[in-house]
C-alpha cells in the first residue's frame, strides 16, 4: 500500500478544479478561466507577460505564482500532464496582456514543449510577439540518458519566473526578459531525492516498484519518474551525494554546472510536497553547512519551502543558482529579492536584511549577575554523584516501556523528554566541578533541567527541584552538617505544597503525582528512602485502569489506559528507585 493513498478528495478532476477556483480566493488580484483551467491577472499591467504552466500536482507551481511581480498567467493540465495546445493559446491570446510581448517559461518535458511550442507558434502567427524558455536544470539525468530530449525541467524553473517576472515588472523588453530567463536557466542545476513514489488520487498505481524501508531514489523526478540510482544512506550521505552530482566536473557525463567557490551563489531547498516543515529545516541547515564546509560555498540567498511538489511526495529537491551578471540596471538577487504578490511566493526576505547576513556584532556575554549562596548542607561528593549516576542510567534503561505508555495514553513523548534531561545531568556531571554544598550541586542539576526538559513534566520537574533547594535552605542548620533524612522529608513536603500553586494535580488523578505524594509521604513518617521508592513504585502501579482528570491523557480515547500505568508517574518511580539503589552501593 502506497503511504500516501490517502486522500481526502479522489476525484482527479474534481481535485484540479476546485484548487484552481480557490486561488482567487486567497488571492483578489487574479481571475480564473475555469474551462481553459488558466489562473491570469485582472488587468493585467502594460509589461511583458511571463506566462507559464504545466501538470497539475507540482502546486504552488504554477497557478499560485500568479500575481504582480511574478506569472502574469499559468495553464494548467491534468495531474502530472500537459495542457493543451489550446488551453495555452487562449491564455496568451484572450488572457494576458499581449502590449510589450509575451514571454513563455517551460519546464523540458515533451508534453509541455510540445503543446506550449505549438501555442506560441499559433500566436506568432497571429502577430504577437511571442518568445519561449524551456527550462532543463536537472543534474538526475546525465548526457547520455537524457539523449536528444535532454535534462528534465524541475524546481529550478521557479527561481527563472521569479528572476524574469520581476524584470518584466520593471518595464523590460521582451528581449531583455527572454535573454536573462534564459541565462537564469543557463546558471541553474538542481537534483531531487525522494524516499517514496507519490499516489495519485483515482489512479491505480504499481506496487512493486515502490522503495524499500530506509531507501532513497536520487534524481528521482517530479511525476514519479525513476531516478538515476537508489540506495540506502542518511541525510548527510544523501545530501553529499546530491551536491556532488550537481557541483562535480569529474563526472563528463552529469557535469552541467560551471559553478566555483568564487562564484554567487542562490541556494533553494524545495520541499517536494511531503516533507514536514521541521524536517525541512533539518535538510536546509544539512545543505548549507555541507556547501561551505565541502564547497566553500555560502550562499547569498537561501530559500527554503514549498515551490514546485510532486504532490504529497517524500522528498526534496536543491537547486543551486550561479548568480550571473545581466549586464543591466539590477541584478539577479535584487530581481530575486524584489516582492511578488502571489499567494504560492513564500520568499519574502528583502534586499536590505539580506545585505546584513555577513555583518556580526560583537555581544557581550550576559549573565544574570546570580550566585548560588553556599550552604551549610553537606554531601560527600564521591556518593551523591554515584547514587544519581545510577538513579539516572536507571531511568534512561526504561524509556522504551515509558515511551510504550505514552504512546498509548498520551502523545508519545514522556520518555524522551525525560531521557534526554537525564543524559543532559549526565554529561554535566561528567565535567562539573565535585561540591560537597547539596544546594551547589543541586542548582546545577536544576540548571540543566530547566535547559533540557521541555513539555509538562519538564515544567514540573523544574518548579518542584527549585522549591526543594528553597525547603532545602530554609532547614539547613547553623554550621555545616550532613544533610538528614528528617531535612529531606521537611524540604520535599514543602516543594509538594508549592507545586500545588502551579498544578491542581493529586493523587489519583492520574499523573507522576501518583508517585511522588507516596514518596514524600513515606519519606516524612519513615525517613527510610528504600520504603520511599517502594511507595512511589506502589503509587504508579495503582495508576493502572485510573481514568485520567487531568493532562493530555483526558483527550485521548480507547480502553489503553486500563493496561498500564501513567507514564509519568513510571519513570519518576524508577528515578526513584534508582536513587535508593544508588544510596546502598
Amino acid at each position: 500500500m502506497f503511504p500516501a493513498a490517502k486522500h481526502f478528495i479522489h476525484d482527479p478532476t474534481h481535485l484540479v478544479t476546485t484548487a484552481l477556483l480557490s486561488i482567487p480566493r486567497t488571492n483578489p488580484s487574479v481571475q480564473c478561466d475555469i474551462e481553459n483551467k488558466i489562473i491570469y491577472r485582472k488587468n493585467g499591467a502594460s509589461q511583458v507577460s511571463i506566462v507559464s504552466g504545466g501538470g497539475s500536482g507540482h502546486e504552488p507551481s504554477f497557478a499560485s505564482f500568479v500575481g504582480a511581480g511574478l506569472l502574469s498567467g499559468a495553464v494548467a493540465g491534468t495531474i502530472f500532464a500537459s495542457p493543451s495546445a489550446e488551453q495555452v493559446r487562449r491564455c496568451i491570446l484572450h488572457r494576458v496582456n499581449k502590449e510589450k510581448g509575451v514571454l513563455v517559461v517551460v519546464m523540458n518535458y515533451t508534453g509541455d514543449v510540445l503543446n506550449f511550442g505549438m501555442a506560441v507558434e499559433k500566436a506568432r502567427a497571429a502577430g504577437i510577439e511571442v518568445d519561449m524558455v524551456v527550462v532543463g536544470d536537472d543534474a538526475g539525468v546525465g548526457r547520455a540518458k537524457g539523449g536528444k530530449v535532454g535534462r528534465r525541467g524541475i524546481a529550478g524553473t521557479v527561481l527563472v519566473q521569479k528572476i524574469a517576472g520581476a524584470l518584466a515588472a520593471k518595464g523590460a523588453s521582451l528581449k531583455d526578459v527572454t535573454r536573462i530567463a534564459q541565462l537564469v536557466a543557463d546558471n541553474t542545476v538542481s537534483i531531487g531525492s525522494s524516499l517514496s513514489h507519490v499516489h495519485v488520487p483515482g489512479r491505480r498505481e504499481p506496487e512493486e516498484d515502490e522503495l524499500k524501508e530506509g531507501e532513497v531514489e536520487i534524481g528521482m523526478g517530479i511525476h514519479n519518474e525513476a531516478g538515476s540510482e537508489r540506495k540506502s544512506t542518511d541525510l548527510p550521505g544523501l545530501v553529499k551525494t546530491m551536491l556532488s552530482h550537481c557541483l562535480s566536473t569529474a563526472d563528463q557525463d552529469r557535469s552541467f554546472s560551471k559553478i566555483t567557490e568564487k562564484d554567487e551563489v542562490v541556494l533553494l531547498v524545495n520541499n517536494l510536497g511531503g516533507v514536514s516543515p521541521l524536517e525541512l529545516g533539518g535538510i536546509t541547515n544539512e545543505v548549507v553547512e555541507q556547501l561551505s564546509e565541502t564547497h566553500k560555498m555560502r550562499p547569498v540567498r537561501v530559500l527554503s519551502g514549498t515551490f514546485m511538489t510532486s504532490l504529497n511526495g517524500l522528498g526534496f529537491s536543491i537547486s543551486l543558482l550561479r548568480v550571473a551578471d545581466t549586464g543591466l540596471g539590477s541584478s539577479m538577487l535584487e530581481l530575486l529579492d524584489a516582492p511578488a504578490e502571489a499567494s504560492g511566493w513564500s520568499a519574502a526576505i528583502s534586499s536590505g536584511t539580506w545585505a546584513k547576513q555577513g555583518e556580526v556584532k560583537k555581544q557581550e556575554e550576559q549573565t544574570d549577575g546570580e550566585e548560588i549562596q553556599p550552604s551549610n548542607l553537606r554531601v560527600e561528593p564521591a556518593l551523591a554523584k554515584s547514587t544519581l549516576v545510577t538513579a539516572l542510567n536507571r531511568l534512561i534503561s526504561v524509556e522504551p516501556d515509558v515511551t510504550k505508555y505514552d504512546t498509548i495514553v498520551g502523545d508519545g513523548d514522556c520518555g524522551i523528554g525525560l531521557k534526554r534531561g537525564a543524559e543532559s545531568i549526565l554529561k554535566m556531571l561528567e565535567t562539573a566541578k565535585d561540591t560537597d554544598d547539596l544546594l551547589i550541586f543541586l542548582n546545577h542539576i536544576i540548571q540543566v533541567v530547566e535547559v533540557s526538559m521541555d513539555g509538562t513534566s519538564g515544567a514540573i520537574y523544574a518548579i518542584f527541584l527549585n522549591a526543594l533547594a528553597h525547603g532545602l535552605r530554609q532547614n539547613s542548620p547553623t554550621s555545616p552538617q550532613p544533610v538528614t533524612p528528617g531535612i529531606w522529608a521537611k524540604a520535599l513536603d514543602s516543594s509538594l505544597k508549592a507545586l500545588g500553586k502551579y498544578t491542581p494535580a493529586k493523587p489519583g488523578d492520574r499523573t507522576l503525582m501518583d508517585a511522588l505524594y507516596p514518596f514524600v509521604e513515606t519519606l516524612s513518617k519513615t525517613e527510610s528512602i528504600d520504603e520511599a521508592a517502594r511507595a512511589a513504585q506502589e503509587g504508579a502501579q495503582g495508576t493502572k485502569g485510573m481514568k485520567a482528570s487531568l493532562g493530555r491523557t483526558v483527550y485521548v480515547g480507547g480502553e489503553g489506559f486500563q493496561e498500564v500505568p501513567d507514564p509519568g508517574a513510571h519513570g519518576l518511580a524508577e528515578l526513584l528507585l534508582g536513587l535508593s539503589d544508588g544510596m546502598k552501593k
